[in-house]
């Protein structure tokens, strides 16, 4: 009896403890894997109780260290990111002042939430107006751009639509979502219905389409969701190659107010060579939201069908382009169709053009298919902060039935070379034809009707050195001329370093060498310096002008030079960004004999 009375005792503490942590138990038994802490968080379905939604930026790359910091207050982490130097986390209210005063963090933001702009109407005209079908009875599909819709996912299951690849974001999974509101499925077919003759055609309908889910059946989602989306459209098969990294990124969503770290996660994916195109907002006529309010990031307002500013179209200065947001006609799950309006329906028609863009030009980068988009942009009369730089037009845009013109075309953009930030106001000439252009707040420029042939251009703007290259202009096609610029100090001084002498005998006569030095206050020889030098001899004189190479001198010759003093004096000095105080700079006089 006793023995049986023992063994019930053991059975029933076994029972006790696999109830109690049978999942440690059985890790350490090796029957199960080890669950990693954010497959065991609740963070995916949203913050435990008595933490808070925050994203905590860090001086450098989170790892480890990072980790622990967050975990050590008392957080549950959700993500921790590549693209930005940051980890989204749960933690207690009571912990966030502490992380803010924490040296090794830069600030601390709560996670907010973006929405779905759309609102619901009837009517369907937006993919005629912009001239897509005309793009497409010539040719151009959008074929094998690859295009990420973050939103509330896409119902693949609808005959119009095609997906390449897929992840769930809310629910951490690389399964196909499920697209409980509509939105995503609507947004996708805009921009690839397939052209089957069925109920709807995409804009552009032979994308490669990448769903990503951010957005939930609500409409609703976090900030947080949408960096790791973007994130992941820079590197989807997880190996850091460029040649898998997205094109065109579609966001038809928007919060009222900005968020550092996204914005951050945009600038650092537009970096990496993605598109990334936004919807203005729903605000009938107040202020672009976020996303589309940052630089970065194509704007998009919407439009009705008599070309009028739809009347709940968010407006401002940010507005980039305009497209088709009222009463478009698309997809919806269960292989429907309906019309809705937003400015979520405008952005996609922004998108599926840039994808026809970049279809034809493989070779060009995200700024190119932006300023193409820009450049071609039908003026429709409205305001600036309505339009942008006006609607957008695919036929345009991929130079169907745009006469071509007499000569050639050069654009291009102008970067800071440390930086890579645009420099706008920046002066683009093309030397001969004397053909200038500025760039614009994109740091884009266009010059055209440039004659065919083969010319010097240069760049240049305040505080910058000079940049120049040859480029190659042909009649009915456009050159592309990109600069990088490399700053100098503000308000650098500079002076002749010193003039020296040398001489070479070529059979009776003498050749003269004369090497001017040019440095800046701090000794440091200075490159692209203009100098002008006269030399003398018994009243003779000789004018020279030349630039500083990369060890900061110049040298002049003088080919048979007569005997006597020689004394060259330097008599003008000039480089951007540096003054030169001196008037002039003598040598001591160098004996020819």
């Amino acid at each position: 009896m006793k023995v049986k009375l023992i063994i019930i005792l053991i059975v029933l503490l076994l029972v006790m403890v696999f109830a109690c942590g049978c999942i440690p138990v059985m890790e350490k038994l090796g029957l199960v894997n080890p669950a990693s802490e954010e497959q065991l968080t609740p963070e995916k379905g949203g913050p435990p109780d008595g933490l808070v939604k925050v994203l905590i930026g860090f001086k450098e790359k989170p790892g480890a260290a990072q980790q622990a910091m967050v975990k050590g207050v008392g957080g549950k982490i959700k993500y921790t990111y590549n693209i930005i130097p940051a980890i989204a986390a749960s933690v207690p209210e009571v912990a966030i002042e502490a992380l803010q005063k924490n040296p090794n963090i830069t600030n601390v933001e709560l996670d907010s939430k973006v929405y779905a702009l759309d609102v619901e109407l009837d009517n369907s005209w937006g993919v005629e107006r912009i001239g897509a079908g005309i793009a497409h009875s010539k040719g151009y599909t959008g074929s094998g751009v690859k295009v990420a819709v973050i939103d509330s996912g896409i119902d693949d299951s609808h005959d119009e639509l095609s997906i390449e690849d897929y992840y769930d974001f809310i629910n951490d999974s690389h399964t196909n979502p499920v697209d409980g509101y509509g939105h995503g499925t609507h947004v996708a077919g805009i921009i690839a219905a397939e052209k089957n003759g069925a109920g709807a055609v995409g804009v552009a309908p032979d994308v490669l389409l990448y769903d990503l889910k951010a957005l939930g059946d609500d409409g609703s989602g976090w900030v947080s969701d949408i960096i790791e989306a973007i994130q992941w459209t820079s590197d989807p098969n997880g190996n850091g190659k460029a040649e898998d990294r997205l094109d065109i990124i579609n966001m038809s969503f928007g919060a009222e107010i900005g968020n550092i770290f996204l914005k951050w996660a945009c600038n650092l994916a537009y970096r990496d060579g993605l598109l990334l195109v936004a919807a203005a907002g729903n605000e009938y006529g107040g202020s672009v939201g976020y996303p589309a309010a940052y630089d970065r990031v194509v704007a998009v307002s919407a439009t009705n069908s008599l070309d009028e500013i739809a009347y709940f179209s968010s407006t401002g200065s940010e507005v980039e382009l305009a497209a088709p947001g009222e009463g478009i006609y698309s997809t919806v799950p269960g292989g429907g169709y309906d019309s809705w309006s937003g400015t979520s329906m405008a952005c996609p028609h922004v998108v599926g053009t840039a994808a026809l863009v970049w279809a034809d030009n493989p070779s060009w980068r995200n700024k190119d298919v932006r300023a193409r988009l820009q450049n071609t942009a039908e003026d429709i009369g409205l305001l600036d902060t309505e339009q942008g730089y006006g609607l957008v037009n695919a036929a345009e845009a991929v130079g169907v039935g745009i006469p071509p013109p007499g000569n050639g075309t050069i654009e291009g953009n102008v970067i800071d070379a440390s930086t890579s930030d645009i420099i706008e106001g920046a002066t683009v000439v093309v030397e001969g034809p004397d053909l200038p252009a500025y760039t614009d707040q994109e740091g884009n420029y266009v010059i055209t009707n440039v004659p065919v042939g083969t010319y010097t251009v240069t760049a240049s703007a305040n505080g910058y050195k000079n940049a120049s290259q040859y480029v190659e202009v042909t009649a009915n096609a456009t050159s592309i001329a990109d600069f990088t610029l490399s700053s100098l100090p503000a308000n650098g001084t500079m002076h002749v370093d010193s003039i020296t002498f040398s001489k070479k005998k070529a059979g009776p006569n003498y050749f003269l060498y004369i090497t001017v030095r040019v440095v800046d206050g701090s000794s440091i020889p200075l490159e692209g310096a203009g100098v002008e030098m006269t030399l003398t001899n018994r009243g003779s004189l000789w004018y020279f002008v030349g630039d500083t190479g990369s060890g900061g001198t110049v040298g002049f010759t003088l080919k048979k030079a007569p005997s006597g003093s020689y004394t060259a004096t330097v008599t003008g000095l000039t480089l951007s960004g540096y003054d030169w105080n001196e008037g002039s700079f003598a040598s001591d006089p160098y004996t020819l004999e």
